[in-house]
């Protein structure tokens, strides 16, 4: 398995971050080609101080090459290309494979 992580920054409006990711990049990133497993977390701390993101997604994939793949999609693209209108805490991403 190769899983992309996306790691949100904090954004200027928490709210409407929420309200945009779940109602269009959400679905967005849930139908790039080959994913097989998407988690979407919030992020808190143990010790009550803020956390370094405000949320972290999971992507699944069976393969690098299908990750690869799916990034290179047309849905991919177009994920990707949404970011730039909610996330202005930034994005890290990485993948983490078996």
């Amino acid at each position: 398995m190769h899983v992309l992580t996306v790691a949100y920054g904090h954004p200027s409006d928490p709210a409407a971050f929420d309200d945009h990711y779940a109602a269009t990049h959400s679905p967005l990133a849930r139908s790039v080609p080959g994913v097989r497993e998407f988690t979407a977390r919030h992020c808190a701390s143990l010790d009550g101080t803020r956390p370094p993101y405000h949320l972290i997604a999971q992507l699944g994939f069976d393969s690098a090459a299908d990750l690869q793949a799916g990034l290179a999609s047309p849905e991919g693209r177009a994920a990707a290309a949404d970011l730039e209108s909610f996330a202005d805490g930034g994005a890290t991403l990485f993948v983490a494979h078996d």
